[in-house]
């Protein structure tokens, strides 16, 4: 069924606020990548690529024995947009829709990435995006359609200009977990989620 989604994983970033690898940072037995990795190799989806530039050969020991395929964004320094279209470019010509998820946000469950699979395939909408008391998440749902479009966004704007472009083709699907929102850029974010129970 999930045979024609793709899902992109961003990893090419500094961690700047974080002053290490974060990608790499200790959670819940593995890493912060290998956990939203593993979230997402869990969900419906099977076909996975990580968009992988700072710290390139330390995460790719880390994740080549996973069910990944890579590519690597030589202009990371220009932010997250830059990372979204090397991993468009590095798909197959045809395929159905591609999700987006950052790398730092392994609170992502499988089941929340089906629920917006889900609501992608009874609807005709082509931009799907998880809502938590009125706030998007990830993981971004873009259908094939605006494949093109996204290369054509302005670097400063990043992705959501999509949205916004578009406002008449974007579907919010409710979530009652608020992990859609949460990525770890510094230490306390790190910290913090480590300390949880769930």
């Amino acid at each position: 069924m999930g045979s024609m989604i793709w899902a992109i994983v961003l990893a090419a970033g500094e961690s700047k606020r974080m002053n290490a690898p974060k990608m790499l940072l200790p959670f819940r037995g593995s890493t912060i990548l290998e956990t939203t990795i593993g979230n997402i190799a869990d969900s419906e989806i099977s076909n996975i690529l990580v968009v992988l530039g700072a710290y390139c050969k330390e995460i790719l020991s880390v994740i080549e024995n996973m069910p990944v395929i890579y590519c690597i964004n030589d202009k990371y320094k220009d932010g997250m947009l830059s990372s979204i279209k090397c991993g468009l470019r590095n798909l197959p010509p045809v395929y159905e829709s591609v999700l987006v998820f950052p790398g730092d946000q392994p609170l992502i469950s499988p089941g929340i990435i089906n629920e917006v699979i889900k609501a992608y395939r009874r609807t005709s909408k082509g931009i799907v995006v998880p809502v938590y008391r009125n706030k998007r998440g990830h993981p971004l749902l873009i259908d094939y359609r605006y494949r093109e479009e996204v290369n054509r966004l302005d670097q400063d704007g990043g992705l959501r200009l999509l949205a916004e472009k578009f406002p008449g083709d974007v579907l919010e699907v409710e979530t009652d977990s608020d992990c859609i929102l949460k990525d770890i850029d510094t230490q306390e974010d790190y910290f913090k989620e480590l300390n949880k129970t769930y």
